[in-house]
């Protein structure tokens, strides 16, 4: 199990209301008691910030905002000491407009070597006014930006996919290889375990650049994958050339290196492409962050998981909560402050079916808290590049990216070390005092003991290691299924050492599939007996 660390909103040491490098490795004691067996860190590159990190104006380098190469070293070998494995976010797909590399293209002339390296083009009509094509950038609006050349007179257009301060990295050019090539290099030297790719099914673009057939439907939300954009065949000699990269550093100290890629593609089966054995060891299967809560779509999604992904001889790489979605507390339901209402419960449930599935389970930091997402930001402190882009709160990304509450009964809620007044970069509500760590320490009923509990029995029970899962006949609204051995016999018990997971996407309760107490629970769970909008484990232990 990998903890996304956002690190900008996980702990700040110096008193800037940030999260830093600093404040990661004093939390590192905190996850090694959760259980985690390794850390993904946001991007703490050189950057702008115009897209919190995601625009890297250097990728050899820590910002002062976060700390310095020196104190990285501190965190990865506090880090080693502890059994926790650390990954990267690396940004292959575009870069900062800060970077020298975007800025020399700049200042060179139209077809250069400097422009090469990204994507520039002439603009179309008479006077080279309209975009080269009609692609939407994910986060609003056209695909391209305009620039003014050395002479002053407007020019050519450069892709960005993201923000026009993201200009996209032409891959088609070899010296782009080359140099995230060493830039790979660079971090595995300095002890890495490995890299999330952002953006992993981009970095190359049709060779054309055509007009998308459908350009309203790529418009119409932030997850759209324009297919001329986006899952290029070519890409995937990149993900062979990485893992070389990998199995190098692997050989030489018997260390694995994982590779785990954001990977949007349409379906399953595309998904499982980028898992073959020679490329991504993992890629995020997302499929679950836009399943309703229902039994029957998540049998399907699941299903379709085991049997596309994992045969190719790959792990499913589960996912609930990210840095870039409503959180599952907000998202199954409408909570009560306290945490106590549907989506709550739902969460928890949810967390139980996540870690009872074979394959890789990654949680988002404050996801063992049950944080809910903070619905109600001010205009004014909303800082994510869609929000700027159209002016619109869907989809922005804010509310699950609020500082985590650490200790007290007020803001900064321990968050940050600095003085009495301090504020942290996105103001965290009043309730959040229900949620601190401390308060969730102390309280066995809480989100955190129930994820502690659900990763303890994940490392020390060998029916939720690798394998198949079979599933159960099960009432209307209830998924369950077997790990580890056969089915159930015809008197409710477990067949030899199988353990069962099921849960109860309703809200009435229902007989459970399997007699006795069971071993673990989302909530309240009698004997005999399933509540709604619960999970629960049984093993035989005859």
């Amino acid at each position: 199990m990998i903890y996304q660390v956002y690190v900008r909103s996980f702990l700040d040491s110096t008193g800037d209301g940030i999260g830093d490098l600093a404040g990661v490795r004093a939390g590192l004691p905190y996850l090694k008691k959760l259980g985690v067996d390794g850390i993904w860190l946001s991007p703490f590159y050189p950057s702008p910030q115009h897209d919190h990190g995601y625009d890297v104006a250097g990728y050899c380098d820590v910002d002062p905002l976060f700390g310095d190469l020196a104190e990285f070293d501190l965190l990865t070998a506090a880090a080693r000491r502890l059994g926790i494995r650390v990954l990267l976010d690396i940004v292959p797909n575009h870069c900062s407009d800060q970077h020298p590399w975007f800025r020399q293209a700049l200042a060179s002339a139209p077809g250069s070597r400097e422009r090469g390296r990204f994507h520039f083009a002439d603009g179309r009509g008479p006077d080279g006014s309209e975009p080269p094509n009609n692609w939407h950038s994910m986060f609003g609006g056209p695909a391209w930006s305009r620039v003014t050349e050395a002479d002053g007179r407007p020019g050519q257009w450069y892709l960005h996919m993201f923000a026009p301060e993201q200009p996209d990295w032409n891959w088609r050019t070899p010296e782009v290889a080359d140099e995230f090539d060493q830039v790979l290099r660079f971090w595995l030297d300095r002890g890495v375990d490995g890299f999330r790719i952002d953006v992993a099914a981009g970095l190359f673009k049709h060779p054309e650049l055509p007009d998308s057939p459908d350009p309203e439907a790529d418009a119409r939300t932030r997850d759209s994958v324009n297919p001329l954009a986006w899952n290029q065949p070519e890409v995937h000699d990149v993900w062979r050339n990485w893992r070389a990269v990998c199995e190098e550093y692997t050989a030489r100290d018997g260390r694995e290196r994982l590779l785990v890629g954001e990977v949007s593609v349409p379906t399953a089966r595309d998904h499982a492409l980028y898992v073959r054995p020679a490329e991504l060891h993992q890629a995020f299967f997302f499929d679950l962050l836009s399943a309703p809560w229902n039994a029957d779509v998540f049998r399907k999604v699941i299903g379709e998981a085991m049997q596309d992904i994992a045969g190719t001889g790959s792990t499913v790489t589960w996912v609930l909560n990210n840095h870039d979605q409503v959180r599952t507390v907000t998202r199954y339901g409408e909570p009560t402050p306290e945490g106590s209402g549907l989506g709550a419960a739902r969460a928890r449930a949810a967390a139980l079916l996540m870690l009872a599935l074979p394959g890789a389970a990654y949680i988002y930091q404050g996801e063992e808290l049950g944080l809910p997402e903070v619905v109600d930001l001010p205009d004014d402190v909303l800082t994510d590049p869609i929000f700027r882009r159209t002016g619109s709160r869907a989809r922005i990304r804010d509310g699950c990216r609020v500082p985590l509450p650490w200790s007290g009964q007020a803001s900064p809620f321990g968050f940050t070390s600095g003085a009495e007044g301090a504020r942290p970069w996105l103001p965290q509500p009043d309730y959040f005092a229900e949620y601190v760590t401390e308060r969730a320490l102390a309280d066995t009923r809480s989100f955190w003991h129930l994820y502690r509990d659900g990763l303890q029995l994940r490392s020390r029970l060998p029916q939720l290691g690798d394998g198949p899962l079979e599933w159960l006949d099960t009432p209307p609204g209830v998924l369950g299924f077997v790990r580890g051995a056969g089915p159930l016999r015809g008197d409710g018990l477990l067949r030899g050492d199988g353990l069962v997971c099921a849960v109860n996407f309703g809200t009435a309760p229902t007989p459970a599939p399997v007699s006795g107490t069971p071993l673990l629970a989302s909530g309240p769970c009698p004997a005999g007996v399933l509540p709604g909008s619960t999970a629960a484990w049984w093993i035989n232990d005859s």
